[in-house]
């Protein structure tokens, strides 16, 4: 069987295929045309047809009575290249992570998986925001961003008197 292969092509930008270890790639031909998407997502994300597991940044939505937090990985973005705006139920992130290359005429690549450059992501909340009131904080490279529901949009109890 063969395990993981690390470097399979590799071209003056440094594309290079992954495999999963463990996986015979010439048992199944299932598996060498899932392994072709996977690569394709991969190497074409950037230009806008990633898949959802693979967008950027990665977030993660809570949601309770009083309203959401959402935090955001970006590693290697400073705070201040990092936008966030929020327009009734819709909450967008965007930013610039710029490329940290040594710098010298004969460096080459020999592993390139970072990307860099501009990024944004756009997320639907299942109610709107009170958009004054929002608070973002960043710490070790998460953004964290409180979005209050509006007091009109809270749940409340109504109580049920006695006819």
């Amino acid at each position: 069987m063969f395990g993981a292969i690390d470097q399979v092509a590799k071209s003056k930008e440094d594309h290079m295929l992954r495999y999963s270890q463990g996986r015979d790639v010439w048992a199944d031909p299932i598996l060498n045309l899932q392994r072709m998407q996977e690569e394709m997502n991969r190497l074409f994300g950037r230009f806008g047809t990633m898949t959802e597991a693979g967008e950027y940044p990665s977030m993660n939505v809570w949601t309770g009575e009083e309203g959401a937090m959402v935090t955001a990985e970006v590693p290697g973005v400073s705070p201040e290249n990092i936008e966030v705006t929020v327009h009734r139920n819709t909450l967008t992130l965007k930013g610039r992570r710029d490329e940290a290359a040594p710098t010298g005429e004969e460096v080459t690549y020999h592993r390139r998986e970072r990307d860099h450059g501009t990024f944004g992501r756009t997320i639907a909340l299942p109610f709107p925001v009170d958009s004054d009131r929002v608070e973002a904080s960043f710490r070790n490279g998460v953004v964290k961003i409180l979005l209050p529901r509006p007091e009109a949009d809270k749940p409340r109890r109504i109580k049920i008197s006695n006819a």
